[in-house]
């Protein structure tokens, strides 16, 4: 049997809210455990919102008894919500399910993790120093080598840098960050995603991918030596907007992207509402929706769950596919 641990994301977003819509919608079985990390009265004033149609127990840790057939809602503490506004409270509460939710996995009793989303802004205010959920969990973990996948049915891509100022981008291109990062995409689509031998591009940095020089040079002096050290199993740099425009991508696997935005606008393009964010490098199996906190409808009950299903879907994908990785071996 499979675990799920959902965490509630910031509480004055949409998190709850559509951590409940997909847990109508997937359920427990006798394949799967869930299990929601939220404080009790915001659970209980999410489902005043989304009616559940699914069993629920509330617990105040995992050492009782969880009832088969019933989701597990683990009370992580009291927490006083005001939709619409990142705060304080706000952003510890979510930190606290995250770490929650990773000891939990760090003690075997969780296989996977799916997280609601967080701000950054509620983050600041709390003054926990993590730009995002990717930096918190292979800090957690004491990762070094990873890379934030986004995924979905039209389209799978990846980052070398993450959430960085564009300014810092070129100088953080370093060959071994570069090779790190196409390491651990090639280990995650063979043994994640059960492509043998996946067929993957890259994109340049600069407009036109630098000109031969004339926009820039990273390409010539970083990208094009690793390139050649990958021959074969990465091709490119390419035109990053001729790339997208002729539709490229779906020539590949996979698309190796080098700042947050590059691969972030045309992917969100393609598949807003279905995208899942994925950490390969990780010990244990994480997702998330592709979307942010959504304070603007937060509490009104008209939030759209379908990346967080997506993101349920993908995470026992990736488990199963982990685990028969193991057989095999």
């Amino acid at each position: 049997m499979n675990s799920f641990a959902f965490t509630c994301g910031d509480i004055n977003g949409i998190g709850p809210e559509i951590v409940v819509k997909t847990l109508n919608k997937i359920k427990p079985s006798s394949k799967r455990k869930l299990i929601f990390l939220c404080p009790q009265k915001v659970f209980l004033k999410t489902i005043n919102i989304v009616k559940p149609n699914f069993k629920f127990s509330i617990v105040k840790s995992l050492t009782q008894n969880l009832e088969n057939g019933k989701v597990t809602i683990l009370d992580i503490g009291s927490a006083n919500q005001k939709y619409g506004k990142p705060s304080r409270e706000s952003g510890k509460i979510s930190y606290k399910a995250i770490i929650e939710a990773c000891n939990l996995a760090k003690e075997n009793k969780v296989d996977a993790i799916i997280t609601a989303p967080i701000s950054k802004v509620a983050f600041k205010k709390a003054n926990i120093n993590f730009p995002g959920h990717t930096e918190l969990l292979t800090d957690f973990f004491n990762v070094k080598k990873y890379s934030m996948l986004f995924v979905s049915d039209k389209m799978k891509c990846g980052l070398i840098t993450i959430h960085i100022p564009i300014k810092n981008v070129s100088k953080s291109l370093t060959a071994k960050k570069i090779k790190n990062t196409i390491d651990v995409i090639i280990n995650s689509l063979k043994i994640d995603f059960k492509l043998k031998d996946p067929k993957i591009s890259m994109l340049g940095l600069n407009p036109h991918a630098g000109e031969e020089g004339r926009i820039g040079d990273e390409e010539i002096k970083i990208l094009n030596p690793i390139l050649k050290e990958y021959q074969g199993r990465i091709v490119g740099p390419f035109v990053p907007d001729a790339y997208f425009g002729n539709k490229l991508f779906r020539n590949y696997d996979f698309t190796i992207g080098l700042y947050h935005d590059q691969i972030l606008i045309p992917f969100k393009l393609l598949n807003f509402n279905k995208g899942v964010n994925f950490t390969a490098g990780l010990p244990i199996v994480r997702t998330s929706p592709d979307h942010g906190t959504a304070f603007d409808i937060a509490g009104k009950g008209i939030a759209i769950p379908d990346s967080m299903i997506e993101s349920f879907k993908y995470a026992e994908l990736i488990l199963n596919n982990r685990k028969s990785s193991l057989e095999r071996s």
